[in-house]
């Protein structure tokens, strides 16, 4: 592709890093910013630097947070005996929007996968288990709501493991046909645990 200036260029490269962007989509939002007030960029680049600079994560959980401890960690009318075991902050926030579940999280900042180079140590798992054996915590339940792939299935085993000597009930997600999906278009994985997993009406 030609560009008519090597900014255009430099810009287009660097925002064609960002996942689930192309070169196309990279050309239009350089065009837009380009066409935007010089204030509003240097808001964005403030805030992008910033994000990177001053984000740190919760001592307790490994959420994503502005202080040592998260508002959800620091919540009173959480159910502390509940930790909900996920892969990143969007599942934090996926399940939080739900409105279904009150108790606290535990982020492992993703999920044991060896072809990426990623082993237990990478992962906040030993947090974990040290979270469990403080008595103070009084955790009585871990569920593990992490993905249902080949690399989500192998860490919640794992994690399933580490824990198994401990006064804990281990507890994962529900796997199923999804609220108005077809029986005929549901993969077979999904299907056959839907009826392993089935619920009595």
């Amino acid at each position: 592709m030609e560009y008519p200036s090597k900014l255009i260029e430099n810009a287009v490269e660097e925002i064609a890093k960002l996942p689930g962007i192309g070169r196309k989509t990279a050309l239009r939002l350089a065009l837009h910013l380009l066409k935007q007030e010089k204030e509003d960029i240097r808001d964005l680049s403030e805030a992008l630097v910033r994000l990177r600079e001053e984000t740190r994560y919760c001592d307790q959980c490994f959420n994503i947070s502005d202080a040592t401890t998260c508002a959800i960690c620091a919540g009173t009318k959480r159910d502390r005996s509940v930790i909900c075991v996920v892969e990143d902050t969007r599942d934090v926030m996926a399940i939080e929007n739900t409105s279904q579940y009150f108790g606290l999280y535990h982020v492992l900042g993703g999920v044991i996968s060896p072809i990426e180079g990623v082993g237990p140590s990478d992962l906040t798992i030993e947090p974990l288990v040290q979270r469990i054996l403080n008595k103070e915590e009084n955790i009585e339940e871990v569920i593990l709501a992490l993905p249902a792939t080949m690399e989500g299935d192998t860490t919640a085993f794992y994690i399933s493991k580490k824990l198994k000597d401990l006064e804990v009930k281990i507890t994962s997600i529900a796997r199923g046909v999804p609220v108005g999906g077809e029986l005929e278009y549901t993969d077979e994985i999904t299907l056959g645990r839907s009826i392993m997993n089935r619920q009595k009406l």
